[in-house]
């Protein structure tokens, strides 16, 4: 068994190989929470026996995911050998397939970035856009001089819904894939272990270590080609039954007396139709725009400031979160001036004196927050027993 086989081996049952491949999991996810730890140390956290932890160590050393790192003298006796994760010993793929472009990034597996890549799509057929992460990836892996072994496996991320339900044939849809299984389209192509969800849930996931870093109830407002919701409970990120919770843009809004989908007002693709007249703007042109206070774009952050308010009450209500985040593909200028200009609703269980957070912010993940999500998913089964914990 290889060490992506052990990662993603969630097979029901208890006999002893199974039960050892999910200790090798819990004494690594240990490992990584607390940066490092002797044997001991491990033993007494997991309430295994200390030559149980010492074959695991040994095993894990073998994978290369361990590092010797010095020794830590407590009391009488000898120094306990320290082990700490190695960022070279693993690395996970994300990807981000947008309606208009594809996005990747290899990172280790200490959660930092070695690699992206981006392609500008066309035709967003399955079997094209397959073969181009096929590229992507082993593109990357040549760059950064890495054996293809070493890859744990990866992170598919993209619009919802997922499945054919009544949302479907939205602009900000990926048109071929309702009835596409894009784990086993990208497992095989990949030849590895492949995670898939969306957007949104990806997004906020990589903002838990940025805004939302010690958080454990928050929402994710992601701007992709549309505008979708990641949400964190306890922190486990709320799917669905079928991975297609958080889809918000579609939330009745009251404008101008008439009412309308919150993404037709608030998304990229809303931005952009009011902006027609200044062509094909990427995230740059706005930010320039936004900058310069340009007139139609002021116009457009008014009226979606208004409407972005009316939604930030439903999901403070719904799910009375720490903090809204902010994020995705939009320039941190406009994402700054939609948090600071919507309005907050004061019939919101979120209203609240004590409360030591804002309630609307900005992310830090940047304009790429889902891509690395979609990595975090892989690094997430390396270290929990759950995806979707954070």
């Amino acid at each position: 068994m290889t060490s992506s086989d052990f990662l993603f081996d969630s097979r029901p049952g208890a006999n002893p190989d199974r039960s050892r491949q999910r200790n090798k999991k819990a004494v690594l996810g240990q490992i990584n929470s607390a940066g490092q730890m002797g044997r001991a140390a491990i033993a007494r956290s997991l309430g295994l026996s200390t030559q149980a932890v010492s074959n695991i160590i040994a095993d894990l050393e073998a994978d290369g995911l361990l590092l010797e790192r010095g020794s830590h003298r407590a009391g009488r006796g000898l120094p306990a050998v320290q082990y700490a994760v190695n960022p070279n010993g693993g690395f996970a793929l994300g990807v981000e397939i947008r309606p208009d472009a594809l996005l990747t990034s290899l990172v280790d597996l200490s959660g930092q970035p070695r690699a992206t890549g981006r392609k500008v799509l066309t035709d967003v057929k399955p079997d094209k856009i397959a073969n181009k992460v096929l590229k992507l990836r082993d593109q990357m892996l040549r760059d950064c001089s890495i054996s293809p072994d070493r890859l744990l496996g990866a992170g598919i991320v993209m619009p919802g819904p997922f499945g054919a339900t009544g949302l479907s044939g939205q602009a900000s849809d990926l048109p071929g894939w309702q009835t596409v299984d894009a784990a086993a389209l990208f497992s095989d192509a990949l030849d590895r272990p492949v995670v898939v969800s969306n957007d949104a849930n990806a997004a906020a996931l990589a903002e838990r270590f940025g805004a939302a870093q010690g958080l454990t109830d928050y929402a994710f407002l992601y701007f992709g080609a549309g505008l979708g919701l990641g949400i964190v409970n306890r922190g486990q990120l709320v799917e669905g039954a079928f991975g297609n919770a958080g889809e918000i843009g579609r939330l009745p809004v009251c404008i101008d007396g008439k009412l309308g989908p919150l993404e037709q007002t608030v998304s990229r693709l809303s931005a952009q139709s009011a902006l027609a007249n200044h062509g094909v703007l990427d995230i740059d042109a706005l930010d320039h725009l936004c900058r310069c206070e340009d007139p139609e774009l002021m116009r457009w952050l008014a009226t979606a400031s208004d409407a972005l308010g009316q939604a930030l009450g439903v999901i403070e209500n719904l799910f009375d979160p720490q903090t809204v985040v902010l994020g995705g593909a939009m320039p941190a200028s406009i994402l700054d001036h939609l948090a600071r200009a919507t309005p907050l609703p004061k019939l919101s269980v979120s209203n609240r004196p004590d409360a030591s957070l804002p309630r609307l912010q900005r992310g830090t993940a940047g304009r790429m927050a889902a891509t690395f999500g979609a990595a975090a998913l892989i690094l997430n089964c390396a270290f929990t027993s759950q995806s979707t914990t954070l």
